[in-house]
């Protein structure tokens, strides 16, 4: 990599070294990659009306599920766990809607430990779990289109990242984002 020109009489330039900018259009770009392929699945408003409540009951469910195994030796359990290598994932996708989605989920974390003292928390968590897929294949029925992670696995922790994304645009946060999905979406590849 070649230094950084110098302004003699200013010092530093303000350009930024290429590797910076080169790792950040990379992730963003997996962002984008990521919500677009995703949003391709999900045109119709009715399919996208399913997954509000869909996605949200399977994701306290597989907490609640996954709060109940505890790590042996450890103070944490695999909710922990997977909150934890979810958070990871988002924040490296996008910083803000990382952190969002840590806030979601550490508040659904929080739930899951409300509703695993609950009688049957295990039965409870079925219960959600199948009310939220049968609410997510009725909206993919209606759209006449398959699920997105029929095609990529990682749809299915982009899903909770889309309801985000969606909630924002529709509050008019960061429009250069959403053109970018959006046109992404409309011309894959």
């Amino acid at each position: 990599m070649d230094p950084p020109e110098i302004n003699h009489s200013f010092g530093y330039n303000g350009t930024v070294p290429r590797r910076r900018r080169v790792h950040r259009e990379s992730a963003m770009s997996d962002l984008i990659r990521h919500l677009a392929h995703y949003a391709a699945y999900h045109r119709d408003r009715r399919n996208i009306a399913t997954h509000f409540a869909g996605i949200p009951l399977i994701l306290i469910a597989a907490l609640l599920g996954l709060t109940l195994l505890p790590i042996p030796g450890t103070p944490v359990n695999c909710a922990d766990l997977a909150i934890a290598l979810s958070a990871l994932y988002y924040l490296r996708l996008d910083l803000r809607l990382g952190a969002i989605m840590l806030l979601i989920l550490g508040g659904g974390r929080e739930l899951a430990l409300v509703l695993a003292g609950w009688p049957s928390p295990l039965t409870l968590a079925v219960i959600l779990f199948a009310a939220g897929w049968t609410l997510q294949f009725i909206g993919h029925y209606l759209e006449g289109k398959k699920p997105a992670f029929f095609d990529d696995l990682a749809s299915l922790l982009i899903g909770p990242l889309f309801l985000v994304a969606e909630t924002g645009f529709a509050l008019g946060w960061r429009a250069g984002l959403k053109q970018d999905v959006r046109q992404a979406a409309r011309h894959p590849g």
